[in-house]
């Protein structure tokens, strides 16, 4: 006998079955629910809530990392700006000592030339001195030999030869103002 046959002559269904295994079904099953409620459930939520705060701490932590490293940068950021900004500043005072040292060394310059100018022309006067004293020394041996030769008495005499190369020299310079400044404007 197949066991449809035998539920089927006990009068029972073949898809419900009997009560006493519902019961002893609902027993075992109450029973694995209880000690899933009370022994597994805690264990998992346990883990849960472990892996939930390693996880809530590992964002907190990189958030607070993110915060200093952002910190970090804007004192880095500050840092560079003040570096540029005393970068500036030296190049200007730079360019302001510069600009210092330039004009130093123009007036020093001007200075310079404005003494060899001025010592030049008290060389070229003392030289033109000494050139108008020689010149009148020879040209009044001269003008006296030649004045000696013309009149034919001898002009021996200081004092008279003396008058004689004034007297020739302002002759000269009377009659010859417009040579020298015409001179002075070719050169």
């Amino acid at each position: 006998m197949t066991p449809m046959t035998v539920l089927a002559a006990e009068g029972g269904h073949p898809l419900i079955p009997p009560v006493y295994d519902i019961v002893w079904s609902a027993v075992c099953f109450a029973i694995i629910i209880f000690a899933f409620w009370k022994v597994f459930l805690p264990k998992f939520r346990a883990v849960l809530d472990e892996r939930s705060s390693a996880i809530q701490g590992g964002i907190e932590k990189a958030e607070k990392v993110q915060a200093e490293a952002d910190a970090a940068l804007a004192e880095y950021q500050k840092q560079l700006a003040d570096g540029r900004a005393e970068a500036a500043r030296l190049r200007a005072e730079a360019q302001e000592e510069g600009a210092q040292i330039i004009a130093s060394m123009k007036q020093q310059a001007t200075d310079e030339s404005e003494r060899i100018i001025t010592q030049a022309k008290s060389q070229i006067e003392a030289e033109r001195q000494s050139a108008m004293v020689s010149l009148r020394s020879e040209v009044g041996g001269l003008a006296t030999d030649l004045a000696s030769r013309i009149v034919g008495e001898s002009l021996a005499d200081d004092s008279r030869s003396a008058n004689v190369v004034d007297r020739f020299i302002a002759d000269l310079e009377a009659q010859t103002p417009a040579a020298p400044a015409s001179a002075s404007k070719e050169v």
